[in-house]
């Protein structure tokens, strides 16, 4: 028997374990690694999700433990298992293995994917932030036009109590108070909510699939970060990004995204310059030249009728996209540029874990990331919004802050979507796709 370790950031790890591990008599996984959230090393796997073959928890580790572990517990492979890393820091994550004796594993579509009875459409991504949200919720509104009942499922974000999140559904505001949710969780949640959607998420998506097939037409697989789906999709959308242009090529699992879509979409080519485009197209071309591709411009709007043009304001981007996602400024940027605002720089104001995120993620330039892990790094965004000297505050972060935080200043939402040209298009595709499935 071969003893364990897998990598995570507390989603794709879950799923390999219960798909792969679980029932796998050859492999005893002796801990996690916990990498990208904080705190939530502080945690353990349930033996009662671990199963008979288990005497207790599987502890959780920070990552930076691991050649410690390693040795610790005599390890024989480790696999890497979760997401939006460069292929240079994945390898680099492999020598360090390596180094120590024992073998670095990737599981592959094949040994992590379940298989629907329903049609599966997936939208992913090639980096986090690259603009899935708006493509998935149009897809939905299509769907919902055409009196199918769909039902989207996300890549797992849990953050809170294992045992009592295995099938999470999301049909009203109340459900996030339900289930615990952090705002992380509310930022993917709450645009389908808000539209009259359902979508579910948890831990065991098996058990989710199960629930779900009982009621629906066709379902919506919503990625995380840059992750392949946890379904095998029968129609794969994959969003790329020109503002981080070759980052299709060179992001795990962002590349392999790249090479199994259906249809790959070029997103923010309205604000993007025309040169990073054109780089993304040439990858296309000699990588996957015969596949369907689409440009979309990514609108940005104002959730107010309020003249906002000299007024500063203080920019809360989208948490994953500004930190791991590599990205400096985001939709929030665009959206005050667009409308005449001055962006005052959220670094200056930065209370308690948002100061180490910002020298973490030194590439920020002066949004405020919407982090919110816990209830104290909830507080501290609310003491940073409350402290800034500023005239309004632009909130990008698909969570909805204002009803979440109670701050002392008006707060302004950023919306955005697809163009209507890029979305007849996608519905033509989706209108070949369902009849093809009848």
């Amino acid at each position: 028997m071969k003893r364990v370790i897998i990598m995570g950031a507390a989603g794709r790890d879950y799923h390999n374990f219960l798909t792969f591990f679980k029932s796998d008599k050859n492999y005893k996984v002796v801990a996690f690694t916990q990498s990208q959230i904080p705190g939530i090393e502080e945690r353990n796997f349930p033996k009662s999700l671990a199963g008979r073959s288990y005497s207790g928890a599987i502890p959780f580790y920070p990552e930076e433990k691991l050649p410690h572990l390693i040795k610790k517990y005599n390890v024989d492979e480790v696999f890497l298992s979760y997401s939006d890393l460069s292929h240079e820091e994945v390898m680099q994550k492999a020598s360090l293995v390596l180094s120590m004796g024992a073998s670095f594993t990737l599981l592959g579509p094949k040994e992590t994917m379940l298989h629907s009875k329903k049609p599966v459409i997936a939208v992913c991504g090639v980096r986090t932030g690259v603009g899935k949200s708006s493509l998935s919720l149009k897809i939905m509104e299509i769907l919902k036009k055409k009196n199918y009942d769909a039902v989207a499922i996300r890549h797992p974000m849990p953050y809170g109590n294992l045992k009592k999140n295995l099938v999470q559904r999301f049909a009203s505001v109340k459900d996030f108070k339900k289930y615990n949710s952090t705002i992380e969780e509310q930022e993917e949640y709450h645009n389908y909510v808000k539209r009259g959607f359902v979508i579910y998420a948890g831990v065991d998506y098996k058990a989710i699939l199960e629930a779900v097939e009982k009621k629906a037409d066709v379902i919506l697989w919503d990625g995380g970060n840059n992750d392949f789906p946890f379904y095998h999709p029968d129609l794969l959308f994959v969003v790329t990004d020109p503002f981080r242009a070759g980052q299709e090529i060179e992001s795990y699992p962002g590349e392999a995204n790249f090479l199994m879509a259906n249809i790959l979409v070029i997103n923010k080519v309205n604000t993007a310059p025309e040169t990073k485009i054109k780089e993304i197209e040439k990858n296309i071309k000699k990588y996957k030249p015969h596949t369907k591709v689409l440009k979309v411009q990514s609108l940005v709007a104002l959730e107010t009728n309020e003249e906002l043009r000299g007024k500063n304001a203080l920019v809360i981007g989208d948490g994953p996209t500004l930190t791991h996602g590599g990205m400096s400024f985001g939709a929030g940027t665009i959206a005050a540029k667009k409308y005449g605002i001055k962006i005052i720089d959220a670094k200056k104001y930065a209370e308690g874990s948002l100061k180490q995120t910002f020298k973490k993620f030194s590439h920020i330039d002066k949004e405020l990331p919407a982090l919110g892990y816990s209830k104290k790094q909830i507080e501290e965004l609310r003491s940073t919004i409350n402290k800034s000297k500023c005239d309004v505050v632009l909130n990008a972060s698909p969570s909805p802050l204002k009803d979440l935080l109670k701050v002392n200043k008006p707060v302004i939402n950023v919306t955005y979507s697809i163009d209507d040209k890029s979305a007849r298009v996608v519905e033509q595709i989706l209108t070949k796709f369902l009849k093809s499935k009848k």
